[in-house]
């Protein structure tokens, strides 16, 4: 009787055995992926790798996109910094809103982002991405060089939210791009190239606002001028990205059939696959259940706060230490220059060492030591420290252009990496709102709270930085354990896993069930 109970003890085991075992082939994908719900590249490539292309081919090819790529993101980039903080310019070249009111008009830009950011993703899933974003630039700079048409409050307010909705798609479109067409070692250097714009726009707008202030004529205001430029700027740039920039490797126009597929076949390896205009439910819940996407969502509000306040406060602060609005253009330049030293650096040595959130770190703790001095030198006589200390501040966007980067290589699914994108770009808008309150009128000119707010966001997300590259460190051991003992159990040939890691590339999978995808620390 106990022999016939053990039997059918065992029997048990090995059907709960199986029904494991079959369940993780499931979650990995390892046996049923379907073609028809995979990536367009694979009309043009196919699951298996059929053409080879020499590095020196492949060299060439990533010549040619980083004629074309890159730069137009960065022009992009460098129009979208500079209309976002046209307002700062305007705020000391005679803008007619004050106070309290200025501090709302600011946040309006990120009340828009923040309402349109999930449609605005979610659409250009469904379109073509480049032309999408070339539509939205060419209207925002409609809406820009319409700023100069009014002087009250609430055509103002409502002119900015507009603004905000047009350029909620910029990030995303840019960060799903640049991982389509580059690999995981090349997108946070490719992606630095843009965003570095935010720093040297600083440099370059401080200059031509400081050549406007000089304007005497009672034709126009000099605020108006600055919305006027920089608004058919935007529209000149846009026309560019609709004529110029690719959607996807698929179908690149500035590229030959041979060019595409050698672009697809050089991110095959890394499984973060292309292009999918399909909805995919179960990619939300993912992204929404992944403890990680919640991490990068509240590293990057701690790292906007004190974007939403420097961006409209900056110039404010400066002239706060005794020097006039005509020197405070000059003066606040520096700082720009500093952030995209930094922006370069950080995106050199994260490809480099294949590291996300080290990088980081440094780009917060000269921030975080900057603050510290304005707040400890705060009313002293140390203007030459006091401003040194404002462009250690300039540093710490760095850090948003690294979280960009930790999503292009971290997230593979189509929808699932447009959702990531979404979160942290809503969460963007978040951050600044709650930036553009953190200095009060009432604590002018030292906002000591602002400063003591911003202190506080850069130390906290130092800690969530390492608690993100110890999760990811740790799902990669994980995830090099159970692709051994896959390839022992089924008998793979190292031939064999190369042949399924193809397989799997632009199946659109999501990283979690893709048995091959490998993090980025």
């Amino acid at each position: 009787m106990s022999s016939e109970s053990s039997a059918v003890k065992n029997l048990e085991e090995v059907e709960k055995s199986s029904q494991l075992q079959d369940t993780y082939d499931e979650k990995l994908e390892l046996d049923s992926i379907d073609a028809s719900n995979g990536d367009e590249a694979l009309q043009l490539v196919g699951s298996q790798a059929t053409e080879h292309f020499s590095e020196e081919y492949n060299r060439k090819l990533r010549r040619k996109l980083d004629l074309i790529i890159p730069t137009i993101s960065a022009a992009v980039y460098f129009s979208q910094y500079l209309d976002k903080t046209s307002l700062n310019y305007a705020s000391i070249m005679g803008f007619p809103i004050v106070g309290q009111q200025y501090n709302l008009v600011s946040m309006a830009f990120y009340l828009g982002y923040l309402f349109w950011e999930f449609p605005t993703v979610y659409i250009s899933q469904k379109l073509r991405l480049a032309k999408y974003l070339g539509g939205n630039i060419v209207v925002w700079g409609i809406l820009l060089m319409l700023h100069a048409s009014t002087n009250n409050f609430g055509a103002f307010f409502a002119l900015r939210f507009l603004l905000g909705m047009c350029e909620s798609c910029v990030a995303p479109c840019l960060i799903l791009i640049i991982s389509m067409f580059y690999k995981k070692d090349e997108q946070a250097s490719r992606i630095a190239w843009f965003y570095v714009m935010n720093g040297l726009t600083q440099v370059f707008g401080g200059f031509v606002a400081y050549g406007i202030s000089f304007y005497s004529g009672k034709a126009i205001p000099p605020y108006k001028i600055v919305y006027i430029l920089l608004g058919a700027l935007a529209v000149v740039i846009g026309i560019i990205v609709l004529i110029w920039l690719p959607d996807s490797p698929v179908n690149a126009s500035m590229l030959t059939k041979q060019e595409r597929i050698a672009a697809l076949e050089r991110v095959r390896n890394d499984q973060g696959g292309t292009e999918n205009k399909k909805f995919k439910k179960d990619q939300v819940i993912e992204a929404l259940t992944d403890i990680r996407t919640w991490l990068v969502v509240f590293s990057t509000v701690l790292t906007t706060i004190p974007n939403g306040a420097l961006t409209n406060f900056s110039n404010i602060i400066i002239k706060g230490f005794g020097y006039s609005s005509k020197q405070t253009l000059i003066l606040g330049t520096p700082a720009g220059a500093v952030g995209s030293a930094m922006v370069l650096f950080c995106g050199w040595y994260s490809d480099k060492k294949g590291e996300r959130m080290v990088p980081i770190a440094f780009a917060l703790v000269p921030a975080i030591v900057g603050t510290a001095i304005l707040i400890g030198l705060n009313g002293s006589a140390n203007k030459g420290v006091l401003l040194f200390a404002t462009y250690m501040l300039g540093t710490f966007g760095s850090a948003l252009s690294t979280i960009y980067a930790y999503n292009a290589s971290n997230t593979s699914g189509h929808t699932k990496k447009v959702t990531i994108n979404a979160m942290t770009m809503a969460t963007f808008s978040i951050g600044n709102i709650i930036g553009t309150e953190i200095f009060q009128p009432k604590d002018a000119p030292a906002y000591i709270p602002g400063k003591t707010a911003i202190i506080v966001a850069l130390t906290v997300q130092l800690l969530v930085s390492f608690l993100i590259r110890h999760i990811n460190v740790r799902l990669n051991k994980e995830r090099k354990a159970k692709l051994a003992e896959e390839t022992a159990r089924r008998g793979w040939t190292e031939e064999d896993v190369q042949r399924e890691r193809e397989r799997h590339a632009f199946a659109d999978l999501t990283d979690k069930q893709n048995i091959f995808f490998v993090y980025t620390c």
